[in-house]
């Protein structure tokens, strides 16, 4: 399945916590998004493995992705290496993306730097002719490279590059954020398990803080940031001139 866009998170939740407005955006605008967990977040303290696969597919109903795939690859013990290199390189050319959205490239969780690191390099490499891939069918596999690589910004707050207006698909957000109700506080609904650092209603108020800090930034109520290795270009003054309200 030819993607335009692939959001690529280590755990599952990573994409809802760091780019579900952009990709909701980008749903609405007829692109056709997919979404990739590298692992099933089995070391998260609250949950299971099922409970995750559950809460995934609910949040990627809400956000209307096409199509959502695990990797399995071990949560806290995957290594940026040949193996999983090939791995992922796999998955890109299968979907073909023209941008991928990735974890931080530095963060507080050791795994989301590790990942974004794995998924610069895996897009890099699945342009080379020479490094050879099947498919799920066996057959080799075409190379392919994304044009940009967006990694969103995770807990610890960095500089955006670029900056998306999410006001109008922004309670959608909060809903399939809300979605992995063994993970997050939903002011709705009861919750089960020990307390952790992102199950507090202080941590889902630090989401709506960090929207509305960044939406700020541009003259929007809610936005989200992202990072860059690539210097983006455009042909004409025109692409950066928002309407004023």
């Amino acid at each position: 399945m030819k993607l335009d866009i692939l959001a690529i998170g280590i755990h599952p939740d990573d994409v809802e916590l760091g780019c579900s407005g952009t990709i909701i955006n980008e749903v609405k605008n007829g692109k056709k998004v997919g979404i990739l967990d590298l692992s099933q977040g089995e070391l998260g303290t609250r949950g299971t493995i099922i409970t995750r696969y559950a809460e995934a597919a609910r949040a990627a109903e809400i956000m209307g992705v096409s199509v959502r795939e695990n990797l399995k690859m071990r949560d806290g013990f995957f290594r940026n290496d040949e193996v999983h290199q090939l791995q992922l390189i796999g998955a890109i050319r299968k979907y073909q993306p023209e941008i991928v959205l990735a974890n931080a490239l530095e963060d507080r969780h050791p795994d989301h730097g590790r990942a974004g690191k794995l998924i610069t390099d895996a897009c890099f490499l699945a342009g080379l002719v020479k490094i050879e891939t099947l498919d799920e069918n066996g057959d080799p596999q075409q190379r392919w490279r994304p044009k940009c690589i967006l990694h969103y910004i995770q807990d610890r707050l960095q500089e955006p590059d670029i900056i998306i207006d999410i006001s109008d698909v922004f309670e959608q957000r909060m809903l399939a954020i809300e979605a992995y109700t063994t993970q997050f506080y939903n002011p709705d609904m009861e919750t089960e398990g020990p307390q952790t650092y992102i199950s507090t209603p202080d941590f889902r108020e630090s989401l709506v803080a960090r929207a509305r800090m960044m939406g700020k930034r541009i003259g929007v109520r809610y936005g989200e940031g992202f990072t860059t290795q690539k210097s983006l270009g455009i042909k004409t003054l025109d692409a950066i001139i928002q309407n004023e309200t």
